[in-house]
């Protein structure tokens, strides 16, 4: 069982599990906390104070799958609903945040308070305050590669942050902010240099915790997102660090990509770097509320209520998926959905009340969406019983298949396309089993552009109510056609999205190849603005520390 697995092996998942709570609202002081130096530390006190500097990790992926690199992206977005939620999620689809929009900004507390304990465990083991006889060094490794993938993540949302490697500073202290190349340079350093002190070994007691081989993909993400990071590719260096990883022999392509997001996904072949979640001592992986309505509940049987079915799949970028791709299947709901018994799930608001729940693969526009409107949904399993707040899904931040796919984009950008069509073929493999030949793909097909018909598709609302009810709805389609022939290896960011969408990374992923700025989808429209490729600093950042600059555009 999976709860017996976490209470075991390792002692830090449990941690991670029962830490939770306490660690999921961002620290205020992040720069000047000091730990009380009364506490009579012990070695036993390691796993405790390793998985409080793993802990925050758990809110950050939450945050990338239901927010920051997903409803802002061409994949998902939040539109309004009958029941009134048309909040900060409008600004993250028109790309119109600002530095109080809390979805756009709310990474910045965890991220910092991830390094804050990371910079507290590393103080308490430097000074001696907790006595470590053996491994010292390893501990020490461990947690400035942790560290840095907190910077990994600052260094993709704003760029230019404040950087900070001290625990013991002075009351009043405000670190001095550091350019995203400066930041990029630094986090290469010191995952490099803590990569030969980390355990080469993948078992139960590194699941969860950084390894070799979570380093050198640590490494391999900053290799292929360098160009947009500094200003120069280092796709060969991408190359080597997934090299290493495949190498070791240490990892594998699951069967099918279902059970890489089960609810039991602890021993999976691709987990490089997992953050464990179990809904029986955590809450946390709050995935189910976000994109499914309160009835589902009854569907599933769940321990609690919940549900208010905010999120939906765009569209257009549903259109992408071949009718044969399992991933089309398995990663979204859609059709009529039924409860337990066989009866039909009815909606149960707007002007679909009464009506049976059909989803289906439109979405008027922002403005206005019913409850049937857009894809649900559903690529980390839905068990009966679980907690809808809380599911036991471990998340994987590195997967095998990733590695695979980083190494197949620097080989294609570096003139092997070839080769590349060999790795996307395998990975397409487990995609296809009921029509192998759709499986295989060329070179010459992954130079092409993309097949997202990307351009303005609001089809016909626009909510005008004065306040009143019932609603009005008029009619107001924008229309436009932009197409994705035009990206180039934009057939290779199909298949990112394929593979990868509801894990957090789309944004990521459009940034590289140039389309963030540069297309409209749904009822975005494009900004043609680079400087949203960098978030903006958080107002309340700016006013606590007068060193900062907000970044260009905000």
């Amino acid at each position: 069982m999976k709860t017996k697995y976490k209470m075991i092996y390792p002692a830090l998942c449990l941690f991670l599990c029962l830490s939770f709570n306490s660690c999921l609202e961002p620290d205020d002081s992040v720069y000047t906390t000091i730990v009380a130096d009364k506490y009579d530390y012990s070695e036993q006190d390691m796993v405790r104070l390793l998985g409080n500097a793993y802990t925050p990790w758990r809110s950050v992926v939450v945050g990338m799958i239901n927010e920051t690199q997903t409803i802002s992206s061409d994949e998902t977005l939040v539109p309004v609903h009958p029941w009134g939620w048309n909040g900060t999620t409008i600004n993250m689809h028109l790309h119109t945040w600002t530095s109080e929009t809390g979805e756009a900004i709310n990474r910045w507390g965890e991220l910092y308070t991830g390094i804050n304990n990371a910079n507290q465990v590393i103080y308490q083991i430097e000074s001696g305050m907790v006595p470590v006889s053996e491994g010292k060094e390893n501990y020490l490794a461990e947690l400035k590669a942790l560290r840095a993938s907190y910077y990994y993540m600052l260094c993709d949302y704003y760029g230019n942050v404040p950087y900070l490697t001290q625990f013991n500073v002075p009351d009043g202290f405000l670190p001095e902010q550091i350019t995203r190349k400066a930041l990029n340079d630094s986090i290469i350093k010191e995952v490099t240099e803590a990569l030969p002190l980390l355990p080469e070994n993948v078992d139960k007691s590194t699941y969860g915790r950084f390894t070799q081989w979570g380093a050198y993909a640590l490494l391999a993400k900053m290799y292929l997102n360098a160009e947009v990071y500094t200003g120069t590719p280092q796709w060969e260096k991408c190359i080597e660090a997934c090299d290493k990883i495949i190498s070791s022999g240490k990892f594998d392509l699951a069967d099918s990509q279902k059970e890489i997001f089960s609810a039991d996904n602890e021993d999976c072949v691709e987990a490089i770097f997992a953050v464990p979640f179990d809904q029986s001592y955590a809450s946390g992986l709050n995935i189910f509320n976000y994109v499914l309505n309160g009835q589902f509940s009854q569907v599933y049987s769940t321990t609690t209520f919940g549900g208010w079915g905010g999120s939906a799949a765009i569209p257009q970028f549903i259109d992408t998926f071949d009718e044969d791709d399992s991933r089309l299947k398995d990663n979204y709901l859609q059709g009529q959905q039924t409860y337990p018994d066989g009866s039909n799930v009815m909606c149960e608001l707007g002007y679909s009340l009464g009506k049976p729940m059909d989803i289906v693969n439109v979405v008027p526009g922002l403005d206005w969406a019913e409850e049937p409107h857009g894809l649900h949904l559903a690529k980390y399993e839905y068990v009966a019983g679980m907690n809808p707040g809380a599911m036991s899904n471990d998340v994987f931040v590195f997967r095998y298949t990733d590695v695979l796919m980083m190494k197949a984009e620097c080989l294609l950008r570096t003139g092997h396309a070839d080769d590349v069509a060999k790795i996307v073929t395998q990975i397409r493999e487990r995609a296809f089993k009921s029509n192998p030949a759709k499986a295989e793909v060329t070179g010459d097909e992954l130079m092409e552009g993309s097949c997202y018909d990307y351009g303005l598709r609001e089809s016909s609302y626009v909510v005008d109510n004065g306040g009143e009810s019932p609603v009005v709805l008029i009619p107001n389609p924008r229309i436009t056609h932009e197409g994705g022939a035009d990206i180039q290896y934009g057939r290779f960011l199909d298949e990112l999205g394929w593979e990868f969408n509801q894990e957090g990374r789309r944004r990521q992923d459009m940034i590289r190849f140039g389309v963030w700025t540069t297309k409209s989808w749904l009822s975005h429209e494009a900004t043609k603005d680079a400087n949203k490729e960098l978030y903006p600093i958080p107002r309340t950042e700016l006013e606590k520390n007068g060193k900062l600059k907000q970044n260009p555009g905000y």
